[in-house]
């Protein structure tokens, strides 16, 4: 029962299949799913994760209600970008739950337009964090070589 931050080894295949498409206003639609708190889970999530179903399989995602709905918050897309020799991108809003009161650990990102649902990273926020009555956000970082959240070199 851990979550290890990591781009999904899957995904890298997938891409090289055209399974996902980032473009801003026609791509994919893309969505973060919460994971419960590190004592709840029953699953272990990392580059081998291969589909936001593993999650849910595991019952390990957060429960609907109490500010989070399953499933995840629906992201913007960036249309990415290179700098050098790096491909990066940055979803272009944070993603944000208001009036929640949960506990969660980590989070995956995933393309919910693609069959099954593929994963495309885990994210281990390096502890659990509660919220109670307030807003949980995911800040995104700058869209650069060095610091974007998807990074490709």
């Amino acid at each position: 029962m851990a979550i290890t931050s990591a781009i999904a080894t899957s995904f890298k295949v997938e891409i090289l299949k055209a399974v996902h498409n980032f473009t801003n206003s026609s791509g994919n639609t893309f969505k973060v799913a919460l994971i419960k708190a590190n004592a709840s889970q029953s699953g272990t999530y990392g580059a081998a994760t291969t589909s936001y179903t593993t999650v849910t399989g595991n019952s390990d995602e957060l429960a609907n209600g109490n500010g989070y709905t399953t499933g995840g918050y629906a992201l913007t897309n960036t249309t990415p970008s290179s700098s050098g020799t790096t491909a990066h991108l940055t979803f272009s809003a944070n993603a944000q739950w208001t009036s929640a009161t949960f506990t969660t650990r980590g989070c995956i990102i995933y393309n919910d337009s693609a069959t099954g649902d593929p994963a495309v990273m885990v994210i281990d926020f390096g502890a659990d964090y509660s919220v109670a009555g307030g807003t949980f956000e995911i800040q995104w970082p700058t869209n650069d070589a060095s610091n974007a959240i998807l990074r490709i070199a």
